[in-house]
């Protein structure tokens, strides 16, 4: 029994970086991470990675990073004084998890 081969694997062409990508589109418009990876066309797990690095290169210049917190769809209650990128698996309150993901954007900082 003869393996088949498989095809060598050729990444798709891209004209910016992936951080570049998903930067100009923030800077546009407050998005989040599923509106992301569905533009710049790679998983939810990997936009969550860029956006912590670009949090980090962000607050070394005048640009900033700025999410517009998770809320419980169920109570109401705002994840503000959360530091993780990710939206939360369940509400701390309401023990529920239908929960909106957080959006962001990047401004300019004052």
């Amino acid at each position: 029994m003869k393996k088949k081969q498989r095809e060598a694997f050729i990444p798709e062409e891209r004209h910016e970086t992936i951080r570049r990508e998903i930067i100009s589109l923030i800077e546009r418009d407050s998005l989040s991470a599923r509106e992301i990876s569905g533009q710049v066309r790679i998983s939810e797990k990997e936009v969550y990675s860029h956006l912590e690095h670009i949090q980090k290169t962000m607050s070394k210049k005048d640009h900033h990073l700025f999410i517009t917190p998770s809320e419980c769809l169920k109570c109401g209650f705002i994840f503000r004084k959360r530091d993780r990128i990710k939206k939360p698996g369940k509400c701390p309150v309401c023990r529920g998890e239908l929960i909106q993901e957080p959006f962001f954007s990047i401004r300019l900082t004052i």
